[in-house]
């Protein structure tokens, strides 16, 4: 069995034929939001419509957090801590060493935020986050609510100051940096999540700020929930068929076969090129001949 297709005879380079796609865990309701934590040995992830956060291990899967406030996406900021999109609370929260959280975003201009997605944290401390409406539609307890801000991307400088900087997008979602720092990456999912546009949209980094945006591919099938950078620059995204690998200039150049919808990914592992797959019920993983960025 295959688990590897080839747009790009480079792609063959960054997969191991001897390196299968391994399904982790399985059983959830649907698991989101991937983060590495080397210096603890573990995955965490969400499983949404649950409530809960989970940790995986070499030795299994364990509860990190219960009730997670219905948590999403995930990252770690420039001190390693746990930085989490809550729908339920519809607030952006950061977990201290000692276990107490932080809120670093619930509102805008006076009106609360719709349900943070997913969330990055960039070179020079400032945290950025999507801000679709999905969370707010669903028929989870305490999610029904009104939308009263438009669907942005948000970023939280270091002060706490919270600034919507991205605000032309049907329903931004995945979001990542290019290993310099030049890029930024936003993946719009629609507002029906499977309506048009479908795309990842790509901006120049000038001045701290986001310009020139513009279509940077289109995933297909599917859409890019979840994206992340390769310290090569090339975009990882997750689509219906598995994760898609696109190179700096916006052409494909393979798929990792996955059997499950892929919602999101993080690199991780000793060396940072073992990919983690979140997929609708299972968490698996992939070792690549290619390493994620070094900065959370």
């Amino acid at each position: 069995m295959s688990f590897f297709e080839v747009h790009d005879p480079v792609f063959g380079a960054y997969v191991l034929g001897n390196a299968p796609v391994k399904r982790l865990a399985t059983g959830f309701d649907w698991v989101e939001g991937p983060v590495w934590f080397g210096d603890l040995g573990c995955l965490l992830f969400s499983d949404i419509p649950s409530n809960r956060i989970l940790r995986w291990t070499e030795d299994g899967v364990t509860t990190f957090r219960s009730p997670s406030d219905y948590a999403n996406g995930h990252t770690r900021d420039r001190q390693g801590r746990l930085v989490s999109c809550e729908h339920g609370t519809r607030r952006v929260t950061r977990t201290e060493w000692d276990g107490t959280v932080t809120v670093i975003a619930d509102s805008y201009q006076g009106k609360p935020l719709n349900s943070p997605n997913d969330v990055i944290a960039a070179p020079d401390g400032a945290v950025w986050f999507t801000d679709p409406h999905y969370g707010i539609g669903t028929d989870y307890e305490g999610f029904k609510a009104a939308q009263e801000l438009p669907c942005q991307v948000y970023r939280v400088d270091p002060s706490g100051r919270v600034d919507a900087v991205i605000s032309d997008m049907a329903c931004p979602n995945g979001l990542a940096f290019s290993p310099d720092g030049t890029r930024l990456y936003v993946a719009d999912t629609g507002r029906m999540f499977h309506s048009d546009p479908q795309h990842i949209k790509v901006f120049d980094m000038v001045d701290g700020k986001p310009v020139n945006g513009r279509i940077f591919h289109t995933v297909s099938p599917g859409c890019a929930d979840g994206i992340r950078c390769d310290s090569d620059g090339n975009l990882w995204s997750s689509a219906a068929d598995g994760v898609h690998c696109i190179a700096p200039d916006g052409h494909l150049m393979g798929k990792i076969l996955v059997p499950e919808l892929v919602s999101n990914i993080c690199f991780g592992g000793r060396a940072k090129h073992r990919l983690f797959i979140t997929a609708t019920t299972s968490v698996y993983s992939v070792i690549l001949n290619r390493r994620g960025v070094q900065w959370p």
